[in-house]
């Protein structure tokens, strides 16, 4: 919990929007993890393990009839950087708009990117973690990171 921790709540907490959510859904992934630890088979690295049950147990939630009907779309922007004031503030405000961006993809493109930018997954990793091919993975990664520039370039135009 202490190595994947942080990284097992963003996880949830981008897939669901909702940080209640993500509080229970991290508990119950490493109570998962616990419990089928001896069925793990080392395939694969023990984050992208954690990262995969906490994408099952994320879009159980989601799937819920209760969470579609209540459910507030919110957004989970990660803390910026620690420089001056005035660097800061506009470091957060970029990083909000490149996050408002990803976040408006469709999901397909958003999750990989997500897995690529901020978790750092290999393209296996990503592809086992998805259950998908490799190839669609980077092809899915191309088309998101043009998507993103696009609508940054849109943005700078207007």
């Amino acid at each position: 919990m202490q190595t994947y921790g942080e990284d097992v709540w963003k996880y949830a907490c981008f897939l669901t929007k909702r940080r209640e959510a993500a509080d229970d859904i991290a508990q119950d992934v490493f109570w998962k993890a616990y419990r089928h630890l001896p069925s793990f088979r080392g395939e694969c690295s023990v984050k992208t393990w954690l990262l995969r049950i906490t994408r099952r147990t994320a879009l159980n939630y989601l799937r819920s009839a209760f969470v579609r009907k209540v459910m507030l779309a919110g957004l989970f922007v990660p803390s910026g950087s620690h420089r001056s004031a005035e660097h800061a503030a506009m470091d957060r405000q970029a990083e909000r708009d490149v996050w408002e961006i990803v976040l408006g993809l469709p999901g397909k493109y958003r999750e990989v990117i997500v897995l690529d930018a901020h978790y750092e997954l290999s393209y296996k990793e990503m592809a086992d973690l998805l259950g998908i091919s490799e190839g669609t993975v980077k092809s899915r990664l191309h088309r998101a990171r043009a998507k993103v520039e696009r609508k940054l370039k849109e943005d700078e135009g207007e």
